[in-house]
């Protein structure tokens, strides 16, 4: 509606998808082959090089300027007071494809930082499905954001306190979460909450086996096992587990080892140092850089030894070495671990960061905060989300991926579509 004097109403545009820029443009009744060009100019995408040499930063700058970008780089660049700089690089999806084809052709190390560019760029806007390969299920990820039910078979977890540590109710857990949608099962028999002692392989298996080998017959979705023993992660997938969740991120050579032989799926989650010591070691210059340098290292050190690109997931690892301000930056950035290319694994519930949200709310009161949580990262791009709370985290995501996939602007239906009524 126009405004007084006849001047049209402004109105910012909350679109950032691709699809949805199109859909605006086409609004507009432009040419369609206008609509495809004019897409690729409308949306700006930051991305940080860390480590830029010093003839390099001003070249890629120039470069960009050149199309219509810019970067920004460390003020000693000039005068050489710095060895290396940090880049920040601004440019449109357009603008980049002719930078990258640009660098390609440059020296002083440019080729490699376009291909770096047109690597993360990439695997960024990725949002292709593929099957994670489970040794015996699997399960296809991408079209929408999938539940992870975690089953705790310890007798100290900090959830629900050995609720499940005996066979017969683990398993009737189990059935209940599979009926109430989780389409992964984790089952840890190791306690990971900050302090926890590490318990022995034999502990840890003694636990484990006994519920495992009964739900390897039953269970009609992939199993996680949520361990750090390389010795477990082998007696369990022989046992029937489809795929591993590594807290220590692949940090042990023998459970690179594992993962190379046997080819499972690992999920390489980011922690510093143990449970019992992680919570001591919280200090970050740079937060989402050093956790992003840390998987990046991490899953590169896996692909070297063997381990497939297609069997890897990554996950920052709320609550493992992190303060409550630290994870909820984390979440609130969560789509940055895009840039990967490794599905993004997430897994907020009921952790302390959400009581300290909530006036220091126990456990058994964080629920409200989980579900936003898995929200959150769902709608930042998370592929699974790992919860307690199967049905409710089921429940409210597949909101989330309704409000994604609506066709935008759809008239309402014969009734207007109201039921509030």
């Amino acid at each position: 509606m126009p405004r007084p004097g006849g001047v049209p109403a402004a109105r910012v545009l909350e679109i950032e998808s691709p699809s949805e820029i199109a859909k605006e443009l086409a609004r507009t009744d432009s040419d369609p082959e206008g609509v495809g060009i004019m897409t690729r100019k409308a949306r700006i995408y930051p991305i940080r090089l860390d480590g830029v040499s010093l003839k390099a930063a001003p070249l890629l700058k120039q470069e960009l300027l050149a199309v219509g970008g810019d970067s920004a780089h460390a003020r000693g660049v000039a005068d050489h007071s710095v060895s290396t700089t940090r880049v920040v690089t601004l440019a449109t999806w357009a603008q980049y494809r002719r930078v990258i084809e640009k660098l390609r052709r440059q020296p002083f190390g440019l080729a490699a930082l376009g291909d770096e560019i047109d690597r993360a760029l990439t695997a960024y806007r990725s949002d292709r499905p593929r099957m994670l390969k489970g040794l015996h299920r699997s399960v296809a990820l991408g079209s929408h954001p999938l539940v992870m039910g975690v089953l705790n078979v310890t007798p100290d977890s900090f959830s629900d306190g050995g609720r499940y540590a005996a066979p017969d109710a683990a398993l009737r857990r189990a059935e209940e979460m599979v009926a109430e949608g989780a389409a992964v099962l984790d089952v840890g028999a190791e306690s990971t909450r900050p302090g926890a002692r590490e318990v022995s392989d034999t502990a840890e298996w003694a636990r484990l086996e006994p519920v495992l080998r009964r739900l390897a017959v039953q269970s009609p979705v992939p199993i996680s096992v949520d361990t750090r023993h390389p010795t477990v992660a082998v007696r369990a997938l022989d046992a029937g587990a489809d795929l591993i969740n590594d807290v220590g991120g692949l940090r042990d050579p023998m459970m690179r080892k594992v993962a190379a032989r046997t080819g499972a799926p690992f999920v390489v989650m980011h922690m510093r140092g143990t449970p019992e010591t992680m919570q001591g070691q919280t200090g970050y210059a740079d937060l989402r850089g050093e956790v992003y340098r840390d998987l990046a290292e991490a899953t590169e050190t896996a692909l070297r030894e063997g381990v497939h690109r297609e069997a890897l997931l990554v996950d920052p690892g709320l609550g493992f070495g992190k303060t409550a301000e630290q994870n909820l930056d984390l979440l609130a950035h969560l789509g940055e671990f895009r840039s990967l290319g490794f599905p993004v694994v997430i897994g907020a519930s009921r952790k302390s960061f959400l009581g300290a949200a909530l006036n220091n709310a126990p456990v058994g009161k964080r629920m409200e905060a989980g579900l936003a949580a898995a929200v959150l990262a769902a709608w930042e791009g998370a592929q699974i989300v790992r919860t307690h709370d199967v049905l409710p985290t089921v429940r409210a995501l597949r909101l989330t991926e309704a409000v994604r996939s609506a066709p935008r602007g759809a008239p309402a239906g014969p009734e207007g579509d109201r039921d509030d009524e």
